[in-house]
């Protein structure tokens, strides 16, 4: 597989790993809501501090992507069909300059496709970022038993791998983004669920994802104080509003040291916009923050709490899974690792946590 070193692959969530070839593959993963089996990446929020194993369908190789464009879309038949990556739910391959083809490999990727095909295509031209506009979709076949789909390609490198260095910009784009993305949604758009689950219902997976990092934290005092900020929060009471759900370092990239692009909107919902403004500890250097809330509303002190606390449950989710590569395992991603500590030490600039041994 040729590395993507400019350019992420659609909904690939930073993941620029090969594609395996031949039967179907069992990855571990951390972090798993056991409702939706999936981890910070492209799935499920970090709720629970599960591990999970999950079957996946056998990948495809090129020359099946292009009979399957031969049949459904000859238009587009000889377009160069080239660099394969995977991520939790998808394979990709990049389709030409400007498009990819996402074929489902998990039992819940092809609801999330459909998802996103139903409204991301009335939401993307009111967003100022490129987002993976589904463009066309591709019906099952005896080639392909699943549906699958040809999305924009969204140009730069995946925040986890290239951070961003720009902070002022990179706090108005993602502050403009949000602004246009949290508008009032439909009666009968996509609920949340636990992604956006009140933080006094986590308690006890604040306390099992603690455990799991625990060795970050010699003193938990601040950490539990932020908990516990978040938790006494007042919660939302108005409309729910859109969400992208997922905006965490390896679902949005990065060109010229700024915000690029957002990837993944398989988790798209509605519900609290706190579950979004996570993303600015998650995404921008520390001086950069305040900026960047400060564009968007302000918020009130009620929603920038919450936020914090969910923040901070993503964080352990991403320290989890990068400490499941570091220890070799199927499914860890040790960058992602990194994103999450250098984003616990915006969170508790006065009790950052230890360094990876």
């Amino acid at each position: 597989m040729d590395k993507v070193t400019d350019g992420a692959f659609t909904g690939a969530d930073g993941d620029t790993s090969a594609a395996g070839e031949g039967g179907a593959d069992t990855r571990v993963r951390a972090g798993a809501d056991p409702g939706e089996g999936a981890g910070v990446n492209g799935g499920a929020g970090p709720e629970e501090g599960a591990v999970v194993a999950e079957t996946r369908r056998p990948s495809v190789d090129a020359d099946t992507v292009r009979a399957l464009l031969r049949e459904q879309h000859p238009d587009l038949a000889d377009a160069d069909v080239h660099s394969t990556v995977t991520g939790w739910d998808n394979q990709l391959w990049r389709l030409g300059d400007d498009l990819a083809v996402r074929v489902p490999r998990t039992p819940r990727a092809p609801g999330l496709l459909r998802k996103e095909s139903a409204w991301l295509p009335s939401l993307a031209p009111l967003l100022p970022l490129p987002v993976p506009t589904p463009l066309r979709t591709g019906a099952p076949s005896a080639r392909f038993p699943g549906p699958w789909n040809i999305v924009r390609w969204v140009p730069g490198t995946p925040a986890d791998r290239t951070p961003v260095t720009r902070g002022a910009d990179a706090a108005d784009r993602l502050a403009a983004f949000l602004r246009a993305l949290h508008a009032p949604a439909p009666a009968d758009a996509p609920a949340g669920g636990g992604r956006v689950a009140p933080l006094r219902t986590l308690a006890g997976a604040f306390e099992r994802w603690l455990g799991e990092v625990s060795g970050l934290f010699p003193d938990t005092t601040a950490v539990r104080e932020l908990w516990r900020s978040a938790v006494e929060a007042d919660e939302w009471r108005g409309a729910p509003v859109w969400l992208h759900g997922d905006l965490h370092p390896a679902n949005v990239t990065v060109r010229d040291g700024t915000l690029a692009g957002v990837l993944d909107f398989g988790e798209l919902c509605t519900g609290d916009p706190s579950a979004d403004l996570a993303a600015a500890w998650l995404l921008l250097p520390a001086d950069a923050v305040a900026r960047c809330l400060d564009a968007y509303g302000p918020p009130d002190e009620a929603t920038v709490l919450r936020a914090r606390g969910r923040a901070l449950l993503q964080c352990f989710a991403l320290v989890s899974i990068g400490e499941a590569g570091e220890r070799g395992l199927p499914g860890g991603k040790t960058t992602w690792g990194h994103a999450g500590r250098a984003a616990l030490a915006r969170l508790l600039p006065d009790a950052p946590p230890a360094t990876a041994t």
